[in-house]
């Protein structure tokens, strides 16, 4: 397959090439599962015993690749069938050999019990009977991603489900098949939370008289624009993960945007590399969980803060970028589907070696937040 290093040109790719993990039922990732041990148990009994190394897809920049849509101006980022292993034979990987059937063998029982684990859950599970193997949630959150990219089916389908941070408030009213309707825009200043249970997501009925969905990066920032119901003043729903987004929270913008299209889906972020990087989650899924997190990018317009919009901030209100800050740009600006209006905001960001956050428009006032916002929707300004 052509390399994308060539930004130039647009390159498109088939279904064929995409490698994605499916989203099945029980019963059949209980028969993946079962397939996997009596594979490993028949290479044991052979005449040649051996212990086989397990094929993984690899999550690495190195095997991504980038889907243009042809009909919309949704991109993605999936990954291609290259394949990396873990040998028990290889010193540095032979925790992870073993960690990937520890984690398997707990899914499996979970899938019995016909229940449902969050993540942390799971760790505190594994902590108990394997401490030397799962010292930390790092640990169990990439071995769950080795054992996606091994069985090729979702966290969903593993039994693990999404430990959402997310909230939603504004112009949307949400039920459950039979329940009572949930209207967003009553929940006060503190939004509604957005389950974990991707299933009961995926069956909500949705109505809304929104214009505009708003994704905003901070807690803070979405307090405050629900205590002052911007979203009256702007027919909009407002959505917020609280930093980097999690799975459920991207499935409910999904579905928002798959049940209304025609809302343009603009974000509000700090203006520095990580407040951009979160952006880019929402728009273009990402490379560590490529088999699963394309589903969901939604074509996401960045409306601020912008480098057009610093004249309006104090002197006072800019921090200098950290080494961190400057990781995440360097990352952003070699990015193969990042588009060059935004690669220029990084460079800025780089170049004037400053960060500058949300509230410094408090500066003029408290309800400037909201005049601002208004004021770029009103004006389209937004790339």
């Amino acid at each position: 397959m052509e390399d994308l290093r060539n930004s130039s040109s647009l390159k498109f790719f088939t279904d064929q090439d995409l490698c994605y993990a499916d989203i099945v039922p029980p019963s059949q990732v209980r028969a993946r599962i079962e397939v996997s041990v009596l594979s490993f148990l028949k290479i044991l009994n052979s005449s040649n015993p051996s212990i086989s190394d397990l094929p993984l897809i690899q999550r690495k920049m190195s095997n991504s690749r980038v889907n243009h849509g042809l009909l919309t101006e949704l991109s993605y980022v999936f990954l291609s069938n290259s394949v990396s292993t873990r040998s028990l034979m290889r010193p540095n990987a032979a925790k992870a050999f073993v960690r990937v059937w520890k984690v398997m063998e707990m899914c499996y029982q979970v899938l019995l019990q016909e229940k449902r684990v969050t993540q942390r859950e799971l760790f505190y599970k594994l902590l108990c009977n394997s401490p030397h193997l799962f010292p930390s949630q790092k640990d169990v959150n990439r071995t769950i991603q080795d054992l996606v990219a091994l069985l090729r089916c979702s966290r969903y389908s593993l039994g693990i489900m999404a430990s959402s941070r997310g909230l939603i408030a504004g112009r949307l009213i949400m039920q459950e098949p039979g329940k009572e309707a949930i209207d967003c825009s009553v929940c006060g200043s503190s939004g509604h939370s957005i389950s974990g249970d991707l299933n009961l997501l995926d069956k909500l009925i949705l109505n809304t008289d929104a214009r505009y969905i708003i994704i905003v990066e901070k807690h803070a920032i979405f307090q405050r624009l629900a205590e002052d119901r911007f979203f009256n003043q702007i027919p909009s729903i407002l959505i917020t993960a609280k930093g980097y987004p999690d799975m459920a929270t991207r499935f409910l913008l999904h579905r928002i945007s798959r049940a209304f299209p025609d809302l343009p889906i603009l974000a509000l972020v700090d203006w520095n590399p990580a407040g951009l990087a979160i952006l880019c989650t929402f728009k273009f899924g990402s490379v560590g969980m490529g088999l699963e997190s394309y589903r969901y990018a939604c074509n996401v317009k960045w409306l601020g803060l912008r480098g057009h919009d610093l004249p309006m901030l104090p002197d006072q209100s800019f921090v200098p970028l950290k080494t961190k800050d400057l990781q995440i740009a360097q990352s952003l600006m070699s990015s193969r589907i990042i588009q060059e209006n935004y690669k220029e905001e990084v460079a800025l960001m780089v170049q004037s070696g400053r960060r500058a956050e949300i509230e410094a428009l408090y500066f003029n006032g408290y309800d400037y937040l909201g005049k601002y916002i208004a004021k770029k929707i009103v004006q389209s300004d937004y790339i």
